[in-house]
């Protein structure tokens, strides 16, 4: 964000389901078929999503003069750190790449070991050991980074650890377990929205009409990906049906021919006993 913009990072993060995408696929935890249009949808919408990422990446256009920016300039100058949107889109795709790794491996993890919330202990504690590695590592000689104040710092820290990695984290989980791990990533978009929004009102960022219209290509291609999950889904269901409902028809024609069988092997057999009388002398 330092060499980009909040609104920037947000758009460039919905690169997210196509690497979900083609991962899953590539684990086998995708359906795809060339011929159906469902899956014709979920590949065009996946490259319609990263030709979204290229237009904000390349494409600038007009500013759009909003009245809440007017009077603001960009808060990355004041920090004295120059933009680098080439920097910045890499770093950003290559975090994109690691975040759907991440949920490909807590998707396959799920299967073998269905308890959502042990796996975000276990997960959550993870990552607090490997944080402090890298951040003892990163800032060893810098002592103020390690002090804690009661301000805005604190409530982020607090705020992403409770609700994004704990809650998050389990409410992933289940939403994976009921629709896999491309349905939970389509709805990346929304997360865009609202930071383009908030970015505008308070960071007062200034947007350029080419990455509003990348943005727009990309929310596109990402539902163009949920409506052909939607329908993998709808034909999952119908033969999953034809499935529970083809035994059943096996199991009363093999109760028919049992019936019949043992109706067939039953044999009434009639004795007449006799007496037979000594003849008379």
């Amino acid at each position: 964000m330092k060499y980009t913009t909040a609104s920037f990072t947000a758009a460039m993060s919905n690169m997210l389901p196509a690497f979900a995408f083609l991962m899953a696929w590539f684990f086998r935890l995708e359906r795809l078929s060339i011929r159906s249009k469902h899956s014709q949808a979920k590949i065009l919408g996946t490259l319609v999503t990263i030709g979204g990422a290229m237009i904000m990446t390349l494409g600038k256009g007009p500013v759009l003069d909003l009245p809440w920016t007017k009077s603001a300039s960009a808060h990355v100058d004041l920090d004295g750190v120059a933009q680098k949107p080439i920097e910045g889109a890499l770093m950003i795709t290559a975090g994109c790449f690691c975040w759907a790794s991440f949920i490909i491996l807590q998707a396959i993890t799920l299967k073998s070991y269905p308890a959502e919330l042990t796996l975000t202990a276990l997960i959550c504690m993870t990552g607090t050991f490997q944080g402090a590695v890298f951040a003892f590592a990163m800032e060893r000689s810098n002592s103020a980074a390690w002090s804690i104040q009661f301000d805005v710092r604190l409530l982020a820290i607090v705020y992403s650890g409770l609700i994004c990695s704990g809650v998050g984290y389990y409410v992933q989980g289940v939403v994976m377990q009921i629709k896999g791990p491309v349905f939970l990533t389509a709805f990346n978009p929304l997360h865009m929205v609202l930071v383009a929004i908030l970015g505008s009102f308070i960071l007062h960022e200034i947007l350029c009409l080419g990455r509003v219209i990348g943005a727009l290509v990309i929310v596109l291609g990402l539902y163009l990906v949920l409506w052909g999950k939607s329908k993998d889904q709808v034909a999952a269901g119908s033969s999953e049906k034809q499935e529970t409902s083809n035994p059943q028809i096996a199991n009363t024609s093999l109760a028919d021919e049992s019936a019949e069988t043992a109706a067939s092997s039953y044999v009434v057999v009639d004795v007449i006993k006799t007496k037979v009388r000594p003849a008379e002398v």
